[in-house]
């Protein structure tokens, strides 16, 4: 196949993925696409860590009866954390995991979960906070030792409201931070492009990249026409969550995958709207 008969060959797709912006890229690049790299997040472990370390000992000797994880991002940074610390913390709280009901909000923390052995006991029915709470109305919570690691630093009184007020005992803790990845003048310069129509496609994979968008939005052009000019290309969103984060921002999202919320599904995704002939057997 030549280059220019590859199906996303003269598109050119906005990415504003940062932790795996090279493999996200490769993917199009790979598919002829033109990309425009703008990573407009990036995470890092909390810079204080002995909350979380605190609470990785306090998890790994009580006795606690669920572990929500609502991000993959999350059990990972605990991991390392326990990796990190000198005090063989790591046995211990790998073995606690194993023995805790296991609770997750979406396929990530589960994907997680699996590269340690484990697997999820309970999938929220939908990947949301909305959805873990969803899952758990209808079970007695009255004195339920839960402990909930949390999104960035977001403390989600949605969910602790929820499992607080059922009479469980909850603990979170917060593993890791956003910090802003670029100089808001890069991000200036991909609302310019936007505007200006230089791009078919912008594909969003975490709620935090929109925020961000239209935070930097608010001091310039204005939400309003960053609305505009993400109405007029395709707008991608991996999954519910960031879907939702776009919508209650009134912009209208025109693909997402159906039921695997990862890079590869968006990717084929966005050959089946913007490509050229059939479905590329790669991504099947």
């Amino acid at each position: 196949m030549t280059e220019s008969t590859l199906p996303l060959s003269g598109r050119r797709i906005a990415l504003p993925e940062s932790r795996e912006l090279d493999l996200f890229a490769d993917m199009l690049l790979k598919r002829g696409a033109d990309v425009l790299r703008c990573p407009l997040v990036s995470i890092h472990d909390a810079p204080d860590q002995e909350p979380v370390l605190a609470w990785l000992r306090d998890f790994s000797q009580g006795q606690w009866d669920d572990l929500i994880l609502l991000t993959g991002e999350g059990l990972r940074r605990l991991v390392g954390a326990a990796e990190r610390a000198d005090s063989g913390l790591l046995e211990p709280f790998l073995a606690r995991l194993a023995q805790v009901r296991k609770i997750t909000r979406g396929p990530k923390p589960g994907a997680a979960l699996r590269k340690l052995g484990l697997k999820a006991d309970v999938v929220a029915v939908a990947p949301t906070s909305e959805g873990v709470v969803q899952t758990l109305q209808a079970e007695d919570l009255q004195g339920r030792r839960i402990a909930v690691q949390l999104y960035g630093t977001d403390p989600n009184p949605l969910l602790i409201d929820f499992l607080t007020g059922a009479g469980a005992q909850v603990s979170t803790v917060a593993p890791y931070v956003y910090a802003d990845d670029v100089e808001d003048a890069r991000v200036e310069q991909l609302i310019e492009a936007l505007c200006a129509r230089e791009v078919d496609a912008i594909a969003f994979t975490s709620a935090t990249q929109v925020r961000r968008l239209f935070q930097i939005a608010r001091r310039g052009v204005g939400e309003q026409a960053l609305c505009a000019a993400l109405g007029s290309i395709t707008v991608a969103a991996v999954g519910p969550v960031v879907a939702e984060e776009l919508t209650t921002r009134q912009v209208t999202v025109d693909l997402m995958p159906e039921s695997s919320f990862f890079m590869k599904p968006l990717v084929r995704e966005l050959v089946r709207s913007l490509g050229q002939g059939a479905d590329d057997p790669d991504l099947s």
